[in-house]
């Protein structure tokens, strides 16, 4: 232990505690020195050699090695800490430890801002592994964004219930406000009614016009010698003396005058002396400049007789930066500065400014270059199309610009548009022949320019014009836009294809000459025309189309084919050969052509665009080439698309849905068509072709659709389904039948293919067959919902027995099923007379398997109120509160109980409860705004929109609200709101055409039956209790709509007899063949009444009176019907005249 001790106090970092004594006499015999650490030769010391040094013998290491070099400290160099005598690490000075450790500088994630490895070289692979880092924590972030901004808002509606807003705070203060009476709002004290510090009262400067101004700088004011002093005495060195005129006093006054005082203002009026300054008033001597003022002295103003050359006051004041040498402006009565004439004001002086500052603006627009300038012409030319001249400055204005553009032309006369903008300048100006003028001159100057020619025919009269452009052209004999004005100007047809004509033999390889030219040419004409064009312009396509459209098929032929040499890059070409194929009815030459035109037009080097290709297909649908169309869509179908199936799917779902947008039918269904030929095990692709075959195609098409979708994918059960519904509903129970026993065999567990069989026989009264059905659907499916169907159709015929039988069976198989527990503890109900505590008893039962279902728990509540057991009745809402937390259906139905059981104001206590529990529940809302008194309820439906702005139980009670004070339009805006935010929910629908039975038009009562129809709704409180019963299952939802009407609306269903229309619409009757059937009626009615007149004459407007008939708008459309009022009254007057009759006999 000694020696382990000696030996690990020689380790590096321990401090030695004992000095270890080596005797050399105890050396071994063999010892060398140095052998035992590798050294080859033996070491020899100092002493071996012989050489001894006076200097006292070293211990240590610096005996063996030498003395240490300056400045070394022991450890530094390997970064060794514990040394004595040395430095450790942390006394080290290094850059790193220079770091800010302040809590400002540190982060949660990075630390305090520093890096492992910042010093070492960012290479490319660690920018691409920061790129792949970058997307990857953007991938994660769009996973969890809808999560994380449901918290936020979470967090946000706790936030706002626990600290509501300042607005929702004093929401109930500022509804009082509208009992508040003009008397107290009035008596309210102002806010600073109650400061100790008074108001300041506001000081009003009204600034002196410049009229008053110049009148009294125009000698209004009074002199110098009659200036009146403040007190209205005259002063007795009042006289006039502006340049040092002699007083009566003696006294002179070379710059002003001496005051009693003694004190010298030189170039000052002191009011002591009485002289009054019409300028500016300056207590302190300060001066203010104003332009046009006279000041006869000087100017200034002290009343205190202070001297202010440059601001210096015997009072020790002195006011730096003030100092004018002087005191002398421009336009200011000074000594020694002549008087300017006072009647020229400072509006005169600014007039003059503003022209100057135009000039200036001119100047700089001009550059110093002599024949250049900076201005643009063409935008300039603008500017002169929009000027009218409105005002004198306006004329100022065009001086300007006429001095302007007169230089211009003059050091650049061969510049065209300077021409053109000076011509238009004088237009402008009104000086039409100075504009023809200038243009004529800018014609000779620069005679190759065609705009100045085509703006010299504009100028020039008609007649003139003509003389301009033959000019012209002999001039620019290949300019095509004057040959084009020139030809415009002929009147005459024949005058102007002359013209043309003529501009063909000058620029035959004009494209617009060629065009404009054969478009007045009759038929055969433009045919020859035509055919010497593509000679002249062969590689215009518009040249070689027109020709081939002019020519028989044959011909027509040849033409594409000379069309397609001459441009091989051009697609169009070959779709108008399809095109031309598919008029003879050549289907097969059609997609061959489009086949040839894809290779060809890729060994010419055209890039494929499938854009361009889609846009050929929908004009050749637009112009009735169906063929054509799908032909395009063939041969490209993988043009431009990902190789991947699924890049490849997505593309064509979006050109087909772009299509569609498109109204492109045609090439949609081309698309899906095609698609589904690549991709046949798709079952997406099938569905959406079914979708549109649904929306745009035929019954037979759809049937074809469905037919190959189950080929290709027998087990997407949808569509047997799809297929098996459409053969159902065109009365095809057969073909119906034989698909979904097809589908049997292909997906013999499916639950829907069962389900959807037994309602084919069901709906066809084949109550045997699908007892059977059922019976082999619970041995393969097993499932809940087959049980439940198999329970239901006993239900529905009666046998309540077997239905509770199956029940009990299949509650045996899937007792966690709730549907089941609620269907046996209905029968119960159902039974004459009803088992209501046998059902009480099952409910019971079925809550201890399904505690968590809130349609159970309201059904059990339900049996409990039917016998008047109120008291059970809450108990299991308590509970079922407990068990499912927020169940606003509970929290209501428990509102109800209280309503029931006649403790409204316990009611009233449990809904504010309810409202606590579930704030943003629509329901709760809108039965708490039915429980408020009639004067409070349009304050709670304010609250309860704040809560639920976009809730339709809500909607439909503020539109009820409406109803019931009678603002029908806001109520039948209202109402619609609802439909549209839920069309589902049927309370709103049965409330809707309630309100339209009552006070709507036949119009709107049918439009409100049509769309509760389309919408199929099936949820809301009360429809469920009324649809959702036995006697209305096989019920029409028209009828169940009337139903509904009836019982939850009476009086309004009652209020007056419905219009046939509507009552035919309500029975189930298509809406059409209903409108069909009651003119029928009538027709048959007026038919009927024979030797009578027609009870109703149709007729657009009207066409005078008719004796027994009014005018107006009915049920059947508009015009004449029959007034039972004037057959009253003829039947009186008839009557009248007999008895004149029987007095005359």
């Amino acid at each position: 232990s000694t020696m382990r001790g000696q030996t690990m106090s020689l380790l590096p970092g321990q401090a030695p505690t004992k000095r270890l004594k080596l005797d050399e006499t105890m050396k071994p015999s063999d010892y060398q020195g140095g052998v035992g650490r590798g050294a080859k030769v033996p070491m020899q010391t100092r002493a071996d050699m012989g050489l001894h040094s006076s200097v006292p013998p070293k211990r240590g290491t610096d005996a063996m090695f030498g003395n240490a070099p300056p400045g070394y400290v022991p450890g530094r160099g390997r970064g060794a800490t514990g040394f004595i005598g040395g430095v450790s690490r942390d006394e080290v000075d290094r850059d790193d430890d220079k770091a800010d450790l302040g809590d400002a500088n540190y982060d949660e994630f990075s630390g305090y801002a520093g890096s492992l490895f910042s010093n070492m070289e960012y290479d490319e692979e660690d920018k691409e592994a920061d790129v792949v880092y970058d997307r990857v924590d953007v991938k994660m972030d769009d996973r969890r964004r809808k999560q994380r901004e449901k918290k936020m808002r979470e967090q946000i509606k706790e936030l706002r219930a626990e600290k509501p807003t300042i607005q929702q705070q004093f929401a109930d203060l500022k509804r009082e406000l509208a009992t508040v009476s003009n008397e107290e709002w009035e008596g309210i004290p102002e806010a600073q009614e109650h400061l100790k510090v008074k108001q300041r009262k506001p000081t009003n400067f009204t600034p002196t016009p410049d009229a008053l101004l110049a009148g009294m700088m125009g000698g209004q004011s009074r002199s110098i010698g009659g200036a009146q002093t403040p007190l209205g005495t005259g002063t007795p060195f009042g006289f006039n003396t502006p340049m040092g005129m002699r007083t009566p006093m003696g006294l002179r006054t070379p710059m002003g005058l001496r005051t009693p005082m003694g004190i010298r203002t030189p170039g000052m009026r002191s009011p002591m002396s009485g002289i009054s300054t019409p300028g500016m008033h300056t207590p302190m001597g300060m001066h203010t400049p104003m332009s046009g003022m006279h000041t006869p002295m000087s100017g200034m103003h002290t009343p205190m007789g202070m001297r202010t050359p440059g601001m210096h006051t015997p009072m020790g004041m002195h006011t730096p930066g003030m100092r004018t040498p002087g005191m002398r402006t421009p336009g200011y009565g000074t000594p020694g500065t002549p008087h300017t004439p006072h009647s020229s004001g400072s509006l005169n002086d600014l007039g003059e400014a503003r022209g100057t500052v135009l000039a200036v603006k001119l100047d700089r627009i001009m550059d110093s270059v002599t024949g250049q300038t900076v201005m643009d012409p063409k935008g300039y030319l603008t500017d002169l199309n929009a000027l009218q001249v409105q005002s004198d400055a306006d004329i100022s204005d065009i001086k300007k610009a006429r001095t302007l553009l007169k230089s211009v032309i003059t050091s650049n006369p061969k510049h065209g548009p300077g021409w053109i903008a000076a011509a238009r300048l004088e237009e402008v100006a009104g000086k039409v022949q100075s504009a023809r003028q200038l243009i004529a001159q800018g014609c000779r100057h620069c005679p190759n320019n065609e705009d100045v020619w085509l703006e010299a025919a504009r100028l020039e009269k008609p007649q003139n014009a003509k003389a301009v452009l033959a000019k012209a052209v002999k001039s620019l004999p290949h300019s095509v836009r004057l040959w084009i004005d020139a030809a415009n100007r002929e009147q005459d047809v024949q005058a102007k294809a002359r013209v043309l004509r003529k501009a063909l033999e000058f620029i035959p390889n004009s494209v617009r000459l060629w065009k404009e030219a054969v478009s007045l040419e009759d038929e055969i004409e433009a045919r020859v025309m035509l055919s010497r064009a593509v000679e002249c312009v062969p590689h215009s396509v518009e040249m070689w189309l027109a020709l081939a459209k002019l020519s028989s098929y044959k011909e027509a032929q040849r033409v594409l084919n000379e069309a397609r040499k001459h441009i091989p890059t051009s697609p169009v070409i070959w779709v108008t050969a399809a095109k031309l194929e598919e008029t003879q009815g050549n289907d097969k030459m059609v997609e061959l052509i489009l086949t040839r035109a894809i290779d060809s037009l890729q060994a010419n080097g055209v890039t494929p665009d499938r854009d361009m290709w889609l846009k050929q297909a929908e004009e050749a649908e637009k112009t009735s080439f169906i063929k054509t169309c799908q032909g395009i869509v063939k041969v490209t179908i993988k043009v431009g698309v990902d190789e991947d199936v699924k890049g490849m799917k997505q593309n064509w779902v979006q050109d087909a849905d772009a299509a569609i947008n498109r109204n492109s039918i045609e090439v949609a269904r081309a698309i899906y068509n095609n698609a589904v030929i690549h991709l046949k095990n798709k079952k997406g692709l099938w569905l959406r072709l079914a979708e549109l075959e649904t929306k745009y195609g035929t019954s037979e098409s759809l049937d074809d659709v469905l037919q190959r979708a189950v080929q290709h994918c027998p087990h997407a059960e949808i569509l047997w389904l799809m297929a098996a519904k459409q053969k159902w509903l065109r009365g095809d129970v057969a073909s119906a039948r034989r698909i979904l026993a097809e589908a049997f065999s292909h997906s013999k567990e499916s639950e829907a293919i069962h389900l959807a069989a037994v309602k084919l026989e069901s709906e066809n009264n084949e109550i045997q067959r699908s007892r059977l059905l059922l019976a082999r659907a619970r041995q393969q499916c097993n499932t809940p919902k087959v049980w439940m169907q198999s329970v239901q159709l006993e239900r529905e015929q009666g046998l309540f027995q077997q239905a509770l039988a199956l029940c009990d069976s299949g509650l045996q198989e899937h007792p966690s099923f709730a549907k089941m527990w609620m269907i046996g503890g209905q029968i119960h109900m159902e039974k004459s007379p009803p088992e209501l505590h046998e059902a009480a008893k099952f409910f019971e039962r079925g809550l201890q398997k399904c505690p968590r279902s809130v349609p159970l728990w309201l059904c059990a509540v339900e049996c409990e109120i039917r016998q008047s057991r109120f008291t059970k009745a809450r108990s299991l809402l308590e509970k079922g509160r407990l068990r499912n937390v927020g169940a606003d259906l509970l929290w209501a139905k428990g509102v109800e109980v209280e309503m029931l059981d006649g403790s409204e104001r316990l009611a009233h206590h449990l809904m504010s409860k309810a409202l606590q529990e579930c704030p943003a529940s629509g329901i709760l809302w809108a039965k708490a705004i039915e429980l408020e008194a009639k004067s409070g309820q349009n304050a709670k439906s304010v609250d309860a929109l704040k809560k639920c702005e976009n809730d339709a139980h809500v909607i439909v009670a503020v539109a009820k609200l409406f109803w019931r004070d009678g603002k029908n339009a806001k109520a039948r805006k209202w109402f619609n709101r609802a439909v549209t935010l839920n069309p589902r929910l049927g309370d709103a629908w049965g409330a809707y055409l309630g309100f339209e039975l009552h006070h709507g038009t036949q119009h709107e009562q049918r439009e409100v039956i049509r769309k509760a129809v389309d919408a199929e709704p099936n949820t809301g409180i009360e429809w469920n209790r009324i649809a959702k019963r036995v006697s209305n299952w096989r019920c029409k939802w028209a009828v169940k709509l009337k139903r509904f009407v009836e019982e939850v609306y009476p009086t309004e269903f009652n209020s007056k007899p419905l219009l046939r229309e509507v009552e035919l619409l309500l029975q189930g009757e298509d809406p059409y063949e209903a409108m069909q059937a009651a003119e029928a009626g009538e027709m048959n009615e007026e038919v009927k009444e024979e030797g009578k007149e027609k009870l109703f004459d149709p007729c657009s407007s009207f066409q005078g009176a008719r004796p027994g008939y009014v005018f107006k708008m009915g049920g059947r459309g508009l015009g004449y019907y029959r007034d039972p009022k004037q057959e009253v009254k003829e039947q009186v007057d008839a009557v009248k005249e007999e008895d004149e009759d029987k007095k005359d006999k």
